[in-house]
């Protein structure tokens, strides 16, 4: 498994610049790593966390949790993400995050990320980065949910999901393991399960993917940003070599 450094290090690296001094900064930030069990919350709405949380290997769900027990999933998190960095700029949750299926994570204190923003202005920059991408692809879901067809509301999130793999080095040829169910899909973008299961059955009859057992499938990637309506504008990320 590759170190937190080099986890946190490549994430970044993804859409900032970052020099030597930069990484080796990144290289001496303490961490505390764990292992989550799935659906273990490691952030809860109304905590007021002092520490940050990297993906070191797995995945998380960021949520709310309704009355009554209800989550709606806000956004999915892989490997090299921080999906809870605006806990360094609010003070209270008002989401809270899980792992899905065997996660780790490392745990980095505030503190110390608050000082090595004095130092290296450019990692402060950076991370600050990862907060404004995650506000895009919450607008973005805003949009799917608002105003696409099912059919391409759940393209879409395929779409989005192997891009950002795919950028990532996370994904084999064609394919990604994807460690989310139909239940939890519906709960992220506004369907029953039965619309679900219906509309995933509509997808592969365009033979563009397929999904079974958390894997996806991608046959035709062309065929599926056009059914997805994706432009990969919105995530400000280096264009993959291949798709």
């Amino acid at each position: 498994m590759p170190s937190v450094h080099d986890v946190i290090t490549r994430k970044l690296c993804e859409h900032s610049k970052l020099d030597d001094e930069d990484m080796a900064a990144l290289a001496a930030l303490p961490f505390t790593a764990r292992q989550l069990r799935a659906n273990e919350e490691f952030v809860r709405q109304g905590d007021k966390p002092v520490v940050s949380a990297l993906v070191l290997d797995g995945w998380v769900a960021r949520y709310h949790t309704l009355p009554g027990g209800k989550r709606q999933y806000l956004s999915f998190h892989m490997t090299g993400d921080m999906p809870d960095a605006q806990t360094l700029f609010i003070e209270r949750m008002d989401h809270a995050v899980c792992g899905l299926g065997q996660t780790e994570v490392a745990f980095v204190p505030h503190e110390e990320i608050l000082k090595l923003f004095e130092r290296r202005p450019s990692v402060g920059f950076a991370i600050w980065r990862e907060t404004l991408l995650d506000a895009a692809i919450f607008r973005e879901a805003v949009t799917s949910n608002g105003s696409r067809t099912v059919l391409a509301r759940l393209a879409h999130l395929f779409c989005e999901l192997y891009y950002r793999g795919r950028v990532a080095g996370l994904t084999k040829p064609g394919s990604y393991r994807i460690p989310i169910h139909q239940g939890q899909i519906g709960e992220a973008l506004g369907m029953s399960i039965v619309t679900v299961n219906r509309t995933l059955q509509e997808l592969r009859r365009t033979n563009a993917m397929d999904f079974r057992n958390g894997v996806l499938t991608v046959r035709d990637w062309k065929k599926l940003t056009e059914v997805g309506e994706f432009d990969s504008a919105y995530l400000h990320l280096k264009r993959p070599s291949r798709l």
